[in-house]
This record gives C-alpha cells, structure tokens and sequence, in this order.
C-alpha cells in the first residue's frame, strides 16, 4: 500500500501516539481513509517498522483481500460498496433481494456488531482493530452503543476513526478518543502526486485540465482526484460560471445531484466574494457572472437548504431543470463578462 508522502509523514507521526483510540479530522479530500486503513494495517502487521506495514506478511495481505479476523470496518453499506468492503452476509442478501436499500449511516446492528468483535480472542498476535469510516454516519442509537466500548475497550483493541465532519460527533465521542488533525500538502507536493496518478489512470487529461481539478477542489488531492473522475477539463471548468449563470445545466446534467449543487455553491460563493471586493477561490475572476449581492444572499440560503435534502429521493429530471431555472433567475441581471461575451460568439 503506497500512501501519498504526506500521509506517511502522518503515519509515523501517529504510531508514536499511545491512545487505544484516534480520530483523523479534517474536511473531504485529504485521505482519512487512506491513512485509517494505513494506520490499522501498521497496528495488525507482524513485523511493523517506523514507517508502518510491513506489506509482505501474512496479516497485510489478509488486509489487502478485506479477510483479517482481527479488523472489523464500521461503515454505511453504501461506503462498504463504493470501497470494496464485504457486507455480512444477511444484509448483502437483503440488498440484493431488495428488502431494504445500502444505508447511507452506519446502522445500530452493525455497531452491535463490531462491540460484539471487541469481545472475542484475537486471531493474530498484535490485537484487534475496529476501523470507523465516516465516523460522522455514526447515528445517535449507534454512537451511544459504541460509547462504553470506545472509552474502555476489552484486551488489546484500538480504534481508529475517520471524519470529514468532527462536529457532528455527539462530543462524548470525540472525547474519548485522541483527534489528529489532518494536514494539507504544499501545492507542488500535492501536484506531483496527482501528476504521477493521472499517468496511469487518467492519461486523456493535459495540465491545464488537472489545474482546473486541483482549482475545483480546494487544493486537496484526493478531491481533484474525484473531479478528474467526472471528466472535468479545463475548457469546462472555465465555460461553466456562464454557463450555469444562462440556465444552461448540460455540461453537469450527468453528474451525481450532490455535485451538481457542490458547482453551485462554488459559483454562488465565488460571486459573492467577487461582489464584496475579494478574490474568487474556485473560477477565474473575469469568467464570474455578476448580481445583485441581495439576490446571491438569497441564492445561498436556497442551496444551502437544498444540501440538507439533496440525498433523499427525487426525480433528477426535474430537480435540474428546476435549479437551471433558479440560477437564471439569480443571475438574469448579470452584466456579461467577457468570457460569456466570447462563449456567445462561438456559439
């Protein structure tokens, strides 16, 4: 397993730490994940360095084809399925007889589960290792299940649990366990990385392009990684504020609905920093559509409500059409930049 080289420098960083319990923190994109599993591997390996796993033994690999007897990853199914993570086998054949839809929370059964882990001998000499990812999907009845475990776990078992969003921890969670602040790369660290990843899985993407995902995703690697996933160029990334501004939603008509919101938003904040005087985060300045700072307000206090519901049930269809209306309408006194100058005259 070969973390990206500010991951390892946490890693060790994190095997100094004595704690039976640790929570990685931080915003969405820096690798908590990545490192969880790296640290677990590196607490299970049979012959651990400095550096952390060892990656040869018998334990690292049993952790390679998700078969360790002696961790247990606590996470929603639908997390489990997006990351190559076996169901038990009572719910992975209730999904697939449609009885009941992958959780998007960690369920009260399976956090019954991994106390009920806790308990027993482990296999291998090191311990056990409950692996907790998104600790956020923790629902109230699950957290309190695993509290009393969490804060004295039996025999050798530690905990290591993964964030995107720490305050929506119940604050008996997160005081039981020691939090490790996620750290950000430097840009010419974090591109060099993603430079080395997009020669083997994304080889149609040119510089400029993988600019444009390190741009969109706030300079977290692992984010970029995701926008680069979704196809996401250069050309776009510029046409897309206009665009969006005109109503137009077909260049991201196809993406999940919580992505399509998330460019939104970023146009929508951009904007409103571009109208107090400040300078845009995600798109080019002369590329940003112009309104009323009243109307923006407005605009973003309807996505924001739009993101507490943008995972439950809709008809996509019209969800986007209604939200390229809502933008037009926001953006329909905007002074034409001239880049949506030079995008009419293409067109």
């Amino acid at each position: 397993m070969t973390l990206a080289p500010w991951l390892q420098r946490q890693l060790r960083s994190l095997l100094a730490l004595r704690g039976h319990a640790v929570l990685l923190a931080g915003p969405a994109g820096l690798g908590q994940f990545d490192l969880a599993l790296a640290l677990a591997r590196a607490w299970l390996c049979e012959r651990p360095n400095e550096q952390g796993a060892c990656d040869t033994c018998p334990s690292c690999h049993a952790i390679d084809v998700r078969t360790h007897a002696d961790l247990f990853a606590l996470m929603p199914e639908q997390q489990a399925i997006e990351l190559g993570w076996p169901l038990d086998p009572l719910t992975q054949e209730r999904i697939e007889r449609k009885e009941i839809k992958p959780s998007r929370q960690i369920r009260v059964e399976a956090t019954r589960a991994a106390v009920a882990f806790t308990q027993v001998t482990h296999a291998r000499e090191p311990g056990k290792v409950v692996l907790i990812h998104p600790a956020e999907a923790l629902n109230p009845e699950s957290a309190n299940t695993l509290l009393k475990t969490l804060e004295e776990p039996p025999g050798r078992v530690r905990f290591v649990l993964a964030t995107e969003a720490a305050h929506q921890l119940l604050p008996t969670i997160r005081s039981r366990c020691l939090t490790h602040a996620m750290r950000w790369p430097e840009e010419h660290e974090g591109r060099a990385w993603l430079s080395r990843v997009a020669a083997t899985d994304y080889p149609a993407l040119g510089e400029d392009d993988w600019i444009a995902c390190w741009r969109a995703a706030g300079a977290r690697p692992q984010e970029a990684l995701n926008w680069a996933s979704l196809g996401l160029t250069a050309r776009l990334w510029a046409e897309l504020p206009q665009r969006l501004a005109h109503g137009d939603w077909t260049p991201i008509a196809d993406w999940p609905l919580a992505r399509q919101l998330q460019v939104a938003m970023m146009l929508c904040h951009d904007a409103m920093a571009q109208a107090a005087g400040a300078a845009p985060r995600y798109f080019a300045a002369d590329a940003l559509p112009t309104a009323p700072p009243q109307r923006l307000g407005g605009l973003w206090r309807a996505l924001q409500q739009a993101r507490r519901t943008v995972e439950h049930p809709v008809q996509v269809g019209l969800w986007t059409e209604a939200w390229a209306q809502r933008m037009r309408t926001a953006f329909s006194s905007a002074r034409l930049s001239r880049a949506a100058a030079a995008l009419h005259s293409r067109a």
